[in-house]
C-alpha cells in the first residue's frame, strides 16, 4: 500500500535442503511445459501463463511464464501426488500447491502471495503452449509516434526526451518499481546492455513508479536500488505511483503491467514496446529475448 511498508512474520532454519517434507515417493514426474490458468479467489480475473518445470526424483524447479513476466525462481518437491512449490525474493513471498492428478493434469492448486492472497489454478501438460508476443501487448495511442517526459534524477535535474544526450541517440526507456522484481531482474540486465552499448550510441534512461507519490520517499527506494545495483544510467522519479502510468504519460493506450520498455530510435519515434520481462529463471526463454532485443537494437544503430 502506498506509503505504507507490509511487514509478515517468518521463521527460517539454517541449512535445511529441502524446502518441504517429501515422505511418500513422487507418483509422477512433471517435468515439461504446462498451460496453466490462475483464477482470483472473487473469480473476477483469471491469469493464463505457462508452466516450466524440471523434476528429479522429490525435487522440482521452475517458474510460471505471464504475459507480465515471470514468477522468478520456484522450488519445491512432489510426495506421492502433492506437490508443492515456493519462492521468497524480498518484495514477494509465494506458495503453490496442488494434486498432480495424473501424467497430464494438474488440478486443486492453491496459490498463496504474501499474507493473504489466494488463487486457484490448474495445469495441463502441454508442449506446444504459448503466450502472446511480449511486443504486441502495449501500445501508444492511434496518430502517436512516441513518448514524451520532463522528470528529475534523484539529485534534482530535470531530464527530458529533448536534451542533448539524447540526440542522434537510440534511447531505451524502462518503465520500472523497486518494488518489482522482474524490474530488478530487467535492469540487472540493462546494466550490462549499457555497459556494452552506451559506446554504440545507445541511452538508457529509468523511470521510477513507486508505491508511493510522495518524492522522497521514492528517491530513497530509487536510491538504494540504483546503488545496489551501481546503476550507470539516470533513473528519473516521476512523482506519480505504480497505478498512474497513463496520467504521467498519456501517449500510452493499453498500460499493462511493470517492466514495460520503450525503444526509441534516432528520430525520437518509438519502434517497440516490451511489456513484461523474462528473467534468467526462464532459461531459455531469457536468452532467446536478449538476443533479439540486441538484434533490434544492432539494426536500429545501423539506420541512417
Amino acid at each position: 500500500m502506498p506509503n505504507k511498508d507490509s511487514a509478515i512474520p517468518f521463521r527460517a532454519e539454517y541449512n535445511v535442503k529441502k524446502r518441504f517434507v517429501d515422505n511418500e515417493a513422487p507418483s509422477y514426474n512433471i517435468t515439461g511445459r504446462w498451460s496453466t490458468l490462475f483464477i482470483a479467489e472473487e473469480k473476477s480475473d483469471t491469469t493464463v501463463a505457462v508452466g516450466e518445470f524440471i523434476q528429479k526424483g522429490a525435487l522440482i524447479k521452475g517458474t510460471f511464464l505471464t504475459a507480465g513476466g515471470d514468477y522468478r525462481y520456484l522450488e519445491g518437491s512432489v510426495s506421492g501426488d502433492k506437490l508443492s512449490l515456493s519462492a521468497f525474493d524480498g518484495a514477494h513471498a509465494y506458495l503453490f500447491t496442488a494434486t498432480i492428478k495424473d501424467s497430464q493434469t494438474i488440478s486443486e492448486g492453491k496459490f498463496y502471495a504474501g499474507a493473504s492472497a489466494v488463487e486457484d489454478w490448474s495445469a495441463s501438460k502441454n508442449a506446444q503452449a504459448f503466450l502472446p508476443d511480449a511486443y504486441s501487448l502495449t501500445s501508444l495511442k492511434k496518430g502517436t509516434t512516441s513518448i514524451d517526459f520532463n522528470f528529475e534524477t534523484l539529485d534534482g535535474k530535470p531530464v527530458s526526451l529533448q536534451d542533448d544526450v539524447f540526440e542522434n541517440k537510440i534511447i531505451v526507456v524502462q518503465l520500472f518499481g523497486s518494488w518489482c522484481p522482474n524490474c530488478v531482474d530487467e535492469m540487472k540486465y540493462l546494466v550490462q546492455f549499457y555497459n556494452e552499448y552506451h559506446k554504440k550510441g545507445v541511452e538508457v534512461v529509468g523511470l521510477a513508479y513507486e508505491r508511493s507519490g510522495e518524492k522522497e520517499w521514492a528517491k530513497k527506494a530509487v536510491g538504494k536500488l540504483k546503488q545496489r545495483l551501481n546503476v550507470p544510467y539516470p533513473l528519473l522519479v516521476t512523482g506519480y505511483t505504480h497505478k498512474e502510468v497513463v496520467k504521467s504519460m498519456p501517449q500510452i493506450a493499453n498500460f499493462r503491467s511493470f517492466p514495460t520498455t520503450i525503444v526509441i530510435d534516432k528520430n525520437k519515434k518509438a519502434r517497440k514496446i516490451h511489456t513484461g520481462f523474462t528473467g534468467p529463471a526462464t532459461g531459455a526463454h531469457y536468452a532467446n529475448f536478449i538476443s533479439g532485443f540486441e538484434a533490434q537494437i544492432n539494426m536500429l544503430l545501423a539506420e541512417k
